[in-house]
């Protein structure tokens, strides 16, 4: 009996650098060597390298190393912003500051390592909120946008999930959470921009955050962009579900 040979090892390469924007070091790890950039976002409190921990990585081998993909997990500083101690005004500054590292040094990062004309960019659970954000907040740079079990409204307290601007509320506060500033929506240009992204959000049927899911895509179809809204059975908020769904919507 022939015995198999073992897996391809994945391609990865771990990036650091000082980020001006942060005022602090950043980290990153890079899977893959070639195809379709995807920038992925960690969960809540989580870290650049527990997507490879936790096996979403290895969900995704065939594809990366066939380079169809190549996945460029960030850190987050959600610590320093949504759930830090600083007041709720300071809190979204800091989150402010975290899309300028990541529109002014991730994503010129992966536009050097990777000619390809396309951006796709994803998370899961809190990571699915940074990336509906700041991909509807910037249309021109990316093509895809991915969501899965994610909230987009957190200054709404649901069970188990506190407002996270205890009821504190600013311009800032609105441009940046996807349930407020997306009915809003009327500049033509900006509607073009957005309508022309593929747009994909996944989210359990027990999940706490299928409301936010469902108002999100109603108010999406309300101004004309086409998307897709996937219900999963159950709760599906766990690594073993993004696992999966990491196979069928990147």
């Amino acid at each position: 009996m022939m015995s198999q040979s073992p897996p391809v090892a994945i391609e990865r390469a771990y990036q650091k650098w000082f980020s001006p924007a942060l005022n602090r070091d950043m980290e990153m790890l890079v899977f893959g060597a070639g195809g379709v950039p995807v920038l992925f976002f960690p969960t809540r409190a989580a870290r650049f390298y527990d997507l490879e921990n936790w096996k979403i990585i290895e969900a995704m081998r065939e594809r990366i190393n066939d380079r169809e993909i190549q996945v460029f997990c960030v850190d987050s500083v959600d610590q320093e912003s949504f759930y830090s101690a600083r007041s709720p005004d300071q809190r979204i500054l800091r989150h402010l500051q975290y899309e300028q590292y990541i529109l002014t040094e991730v994503i010129p990062f992966i536009r050097k390592r990777n000619k390809s004309k396309q951006l796709t960019v994803t998370g899961c659970s809190l990571g699915g909120y940074h990336a509906v954000n700041i991909g509807l907040k910037h249309p021109t740079l990316f093509t895809k946008i991915v969501g899965m079990s994610a909230r987009y409204d957190l200054t709404k307290p649901l069970p188990f999930f506190a407002d996270l601007f205890d009821g504190y509320f600013d311009e800032n506060i609105y441009y940046n959470m996807p349930n407020h500033f997306v009915p809003g929506i009327c500049d033509e240009k900006l509607l073009q921009q957005i309508r022309k992204i593929d747009i994909t959000l996944v989210i359990g049927r027990e999940d706490s955050f299928l409301a936010d899911n469902e108002r999100l895509s109603y108010a999406l179809s309300n101004i004309g962009v086409p998307h897709k809204l996937y219900i999963w059975d159950e709760e599906a908020h766990r690594p073993r579900y993004w696992r999966e769904m990491v196979k069928l919507y990147l």
